[in-house]
């Protein structure tokens, strides 16, 4: 008779299992959230903020990320070129601020805007139907 040696947390992995304690789990079955994408060393700071619904009090920097991604909305929804020009402007200054660290938060690569694209866009959209 060969006797295995168990530790006592496999031992108490072995009993939960017997007991049924990890049946029927929620995602049970389910890819693991994130598999496939691209690693994110802050990963678990924005499922955080996500996951507590944190919007108003995340970091500057990826405050400024959300910020960038809704921005062809807020931008189509402005009435004026002056008022796109008045926020690229902002929008340029908040990314030279992240870029010099003057931003609380984790860094964040982001590219200035470019104002001729952004009143492009904005034009298309409020242009006259023909």
């Amino acid at each position: 008779m060969s006797s295995r040696y168990e530790s006592n947390v496999e031992r108490q992995i072995r009993e939960a299992q017997e007991r049924g304690d990890f049946d029927n789990l929620p995602g049970a079955g389910q890819p693991l959230p994130g598999a496939g994408e691209p690693y994110d060393e802050n990963w678990w700071l924005k499922r955080l903020v996500e996951r507590e619904q944190l919007t108003g009090l995340a970091p500057a920097t990826l405050a400024l990320r959300r910020q960038l991604d809704e921005l062809p909305e807020t931008l189509a929804k402005l009435p004026s070129e002056q008022a796109v020009r008045d926020t690229v402007a902002a929008v340029n200054e908040q990314i030279m601020r992240s870029r010099r660290g003057l931003l609380d938060g984790p860094p964040v690569l982001l590219r200035t805007l470019r104002l001729d694209e952004a009143l492009a866009a904005w034009r298309r959209r409020h242009r006259a139907p023909d």
